[in-house]
């Protein structure tokens, strides 16, 4: 599809009235009710300030715009020992080149294009898969991920609230994608049983990307040959037929030489380390989020030498 283009990245978007703030509160809370999502201690505190109500920043709100900009897949190289390892760095663990002032000039001048009007960007406040299906902007798959047409998964989600009453208020039914009709891959490829199918919605506490986004172990129940991104996890999409021709873009970041990745198990946790990871494959995490990477890096060299 030729979607327009910020930076040389596709987007597209939806818009929805803010009247329908209510309906996505109660989506959220009917799962809650009929005991649907995780009660992983995790999983929990990720939900804990997500509401659909107008900001107090902008209480004339009128509009909610939803945006999805283009993310390809990336790989890196990582080189240890003689060896070279090619490692899955998926969407969105790094940045894409977009500042958040690229986004607000985007929504203001491409978007609403009418001066006078007022944006507030959305944090971490909205579930942002859902108000993109709920919009029409996508469709879920079964594995609970949102797959928007000519990008599949590979995206980023963005989302404002705005004074300006948009001409399109797109309201849709919760649908699924229509490559799961007769596809079961994600349920049958899930390493950890957490993709249940029906409803769309997964066993968030047995989803490996719970584990490796965060410090800590990776628990004894799950058996670490099945770790293979430097982040998340990429099963159940790397393969999904929603994603055939997505997948062909991925692309390439620069290769992690032998020295940078023994600093990294060696546990030089330091600024040069993070400036480095920064520079060569887009995380800007901060020295802070360097262990994550040191044990997820090890589990999958660990993986491909046993």
């Amino acid at each position: 599809m030729n979607f327009p283009n910020i930076k040389g990245i596709s987007y597209h978007y939806k818009s929805v009235s803010v009247e329908y703030l209510e309906d996505l509160q109660e989506d959220f809370d009917r799962l809650n009710r009929e005991g649907i999502l995780s009660n992983h201690e995790t999983f929990r505190y990720y939900l804990s300030n997500k509401r659909f109500t107008i900001p107090e920043t902008l209480p004339d709100a009128k509009s909610l715009i939803v945006l999805a900009t283009s993310t390809r897949m990336m790989n890196a190289n990582f080189h240890l020992n003689g060896k070279v390892y090619d490692i899955m760095v998926p969407p969105p663990y790094f940045e894409d080149g977009l500042i958040f002032e690229d986004l607000d000039d985007l929504i203001l001048n491409e978007i609403i294009k009418k001066p006078g009007y007022e944006i507030v960007k959305v944090r971490n406040q909205l579930h942002l898969k859902l108000l993109a299906v709920r919009s029409g902007l996508g469709t879920y798959g079964r594995n609970n991920i949102c797959y928007i047409e000519g990008m599949g998964s590979f995206c980023t989600l963005h989302a404002y609230y705005t004074n300006y009453k948009m001409e399109s208020d797109s309201w849709h039914e919760l649908k699924m994608m229509d490559n799961c009709e007769n596809c079961t891959y994600c349920i049958n490829n899930c390493p950890t049983n957490a993709i249940r199918g029906d409803p769309f919605v997964i066993d968030a506490g047995k989803c490996l990307p719970l584990y490796n986004e965060i410090d800590g172990e990776i628990p004894k129940w799950m058996n670490k040959n099945i770790h293979h991104s430097l982040m998340g996890c990429m099963i159940c999409q790397y393969n999904c037929p929603g994603n055939k021709e997505e997948i062909k873009n991925a692309g390439r970041f620069e290769d992690i030489s032998e020295e940078e990745t023994k600093m990294l198990l060696n546990g030089d946790f330091n600024e040069e380390l993070a400036s480095i990871l920064s520079s060569k494959i887009n995380m800007t995490y901060g020295k802070e989020f360097l262990p994550r990477l040191r044990r997820n890096l090890e589990l999958i060299i660990n993986r491909s030498s046993s």
